[in-house]
């Protein structure tokens, strides 16, 4: 089952934020499934067809709602928590909605991520942090090779220099409080991975949650930017880097302080209309149709180089972009009317036994 490559979580306390979220639920459900006693610390989901909500995960761990930029109540929960060591997943994650709110983006996803470094500086029993970023922290030259993790960070729009800002944020920090964060400190650890699939996620502006809707409803698939090429993966695939990284973490390896890359081989980079027929191959039936978006907001090619992960972690892809679609579909088609957390449990199991 590869579960000694997680041996060292269970019966570890572990801070998630943004544990109501699509990436935060399934970490928590396999957080759990390992024995780790988790801790969430989330704004509210109110949405009743989530991961979060269908899996009845609140059952599992507990259950904070509050706002990382409210530094009080963000002290409070560590507090309960008395975590081994944090997670931290909570953002704002939409391109498009960082250009219609920068403010909010950066009061998120920067100031945010600055107060759980606080907390993780003075939390007593906190080992670790793992700061949750992405591919887009890095300075895009739409290069067709992957970026390494020593590659120029940066961002031409304002969530991906969000992203930037909370890398270069954690790296300030590892440099200016070495009593902390030094030789024999605290652990701080950086997990760069986007476009993941996976059962659970309804963001607006994102291709198969858009497609879900769209199919749903009986309408037709509307693509902005059908030629843009993207590294798609399965939502466990980044998950277990992270759990590897915890689990290293959790064991003291201080070799492991700094960035990590996680990303599919380089035959799951393909484009949005690829992607979408091979959504409607699974869904048996739907279309789609090309719109011109008027605006040039996202990049058109984005890799990332994953020898690191592969190399020290002894992490690798699992899933295919094809076996990535069908537990996709699966999820959507059948957690309303099943039992949703056996569903994911299940494909957490599967994901398990294929590690090689």
């Amino acid at each position: 089952m590869n579960e000694n490559r997680f041996k060292a979580v269970k019966g570890k306390n572990i801070l998630v934020t943004g544990h109501t979220g699509f990436k935060g639920s399934w970490l928590c459900l396999w957080l759990c499934r390992l024995g780790a006693n988790v801790t969430g610390y989330s704004l509210e989901n109110e949405n009743p067809l989530s991961n979060f909500a269908l899996t009845n995960l609140k059952l599992r761990m507990t259950h904070i709602i509050g706002d990382i930029r409210d530094r009080d109540s963000l002290k409070k929960a560590f507090e309960i928590a008395r975590p081994d060591a944090v997670l931290h997943l909570a953002a704002q994650p939409i391109v498009r909605e960082a250009i219609a709110d920068p403010h909010y983006t950066y009061d998120v996803n920067v100031m945010g991520t600055l107060n759980v470094l606080e907390q993780i500086k003075a939390c007593d029993t906190c080992e670790a942090g793992i700061i949750i970023t992405s591919d887009k922290c890095y300075d895009n030259k739409e290069w067709v090779w992957g970026y390494r993790e020593n590659d120029r960070l940066g961002g031409s729009d304002i969530y991906s220099s969000s992203k930037g800002c909370a890398e270069i944020l954690v790296n300030a920090y590892r440099h200016s409080f070495p009593a902390h964060f030094g030789p024999g400190g605290k652990l701080l650890v950086t997990a760069r991975a986007g476009n993941v699939l996976g059962g659970g996620d309804w963001a607006n502006f994102r291709v198969v949650p858009d497609c879900i809707r769209a199919l749903s409803a009986g309408k037709t698939i509307a693509l902005r930017n059908p030629l843009a090429v993207r590294p798609w993966q399965h939502v466990l695939e980044p998950l277990s880097g992270y759990l590897m990284l915890l689990n290293k973490a959790l064991k003291k390896d201080e070799t492991i302080a700094g960035g990590w890359n996680f990303g599919p081989d380089y035959d799951n980079a393909i484009t949005v209309e690829q992607l979408v027929q091979k959504v409607l191959d699974a869904w048996g039936g739907g279309d789609y149709v090309c719109e011109k978006s008027g605006d040039n907001i996202e990049s058109n090619m984005l890799n990332l180089d994953t020898c690191k992960s592969r190399r020290y972690l002894g992490w690798s892809p699992v899933w295919d972009i094809d076996t990535t679609i069908a537990k996709t579909i699966s999820w959507y088609k059948n957690s309303a009317e099943s039992d949703a957390a056996a569903l994911c449990l299940c494909q957490i199991n599967e994901y398990m036994n294929s590690m090689r």
